[in-house]
């Protein structure tokens, strides 16, 4: 190390942070004042909701079918109407929520 290198001291080291503080506020670099939220969170949970809306749907009409058929002693027929049924309920679903997503998608963003 060169002994004509400036050594830092914490108050220079406090005014720097001070101005790095001071940038972030104003949004310097093309950056926003805001915390990043991401749009990659968002979507992360759009598509986790896809996923169970699907999930769900489908299990919860096997399991509805299932327990008809054992109640009425129909086996497998319920189960079969109930696991159809609920895959029409569950992509029904899946389009409701990508509709809702495109429309929020074109609406102008809200002034915060």
């Amino acid at each position: 190390m060169a002994e004509d290198e400036r050594k830092a001291t914490p108050d220079d080291l406090d005014k720097r942070l001070e101005s790095v503080r001071q940038a972030y506020r104003k949004g310097v670099g093309g950056r926003s004042s805001k915390p990043a939220t991401s749009a990659g969170g968002e979507k992360l949970g759009v598509g986790m909701r896809v996923a169970v809306e699907l999930v769900a749907g489908v299990v919860a009409g096997a399991f509805l079918g299932l327990m008809a058929d054992r109640w009425l002693g129909t086996k497998p027929w319920l189960l079969i109407v109930g696991f159809v049924l609920g895959c029409g309920a569950a992509f029904l679903n899946v389009y409701r929520v990508a509709q809702a997503e495109e429309r929020r998608g074109k609406s102008p963003p809200s002034a915060e």
